[in-house]
């Protein structure tokens, strides 16, 4: 899908807090309480965090963020909304969250991740992501998968 724009937008916007609560509910739904390591609509408003959205056409299709730690990026908040999942919304956000993640000279992109999310893992592995230890304040645990690439 061709036609897809990624933007920097407000987390409290109508569009991004849709987009975060469904991916907040589907997440809820997945996996234990507490291994759900998204950040609050009001934590993704703090200065070292980036939110984008991606639109088609307008509508609202997906979001991603990029968390900017001392000595790396966090990928944060990616979600798809069912109706344009597999039609590489997800791709076209990673590769600009990288974009920016370079921009800003981090070292490293590092994320956590559901076991059950093969698709997501798949997505990571295409981007050049690989499997490690936990990092930062993440604690092992049997939901929890965490990746890293460097850039």
């Amino acid at each position: 899908m061709t036609d897809i724009t990624i933007n920097p937008e407000d987390p409290r916007s109508g569009d991004a807090t849709a987009l975060l609560n469904a991916s907040h509910s589907l997440m809820q739904t997945l996996f234990p309480s507490d291994s759900c390591h998204y950040l609050s609509i009001d934590d993704l408003c703090q200065p070292n965090i980036h939110l984008f959205v991606a639109r088609h056409t307008g509508t609202a299709a997906g979001c991603g963020a990029l968390a900017i730690y001392d000595g790396y990026g966090e990928v944060k908040s990616m979600f798809t909304t069912d109706a344009f999942r597999g039609q590489g919304v997800a791709d076209k956000l990673l590769t600009h969250i990288q974009a920016t993640a370079t921009k800003h000279k981090l070292p490293f992109l590092r994320l956590e991740t559901g076991d059950t999310l093969k698709a997501a893992h798949r997505l990571y592995a295409r981007h050049g992501f690989r499997f490690r230890s936990p990092f930062g304040d993440y604690t092992e645990h049997p939901a929890s998968l965490f990746m890293e690439k460097a850039l």
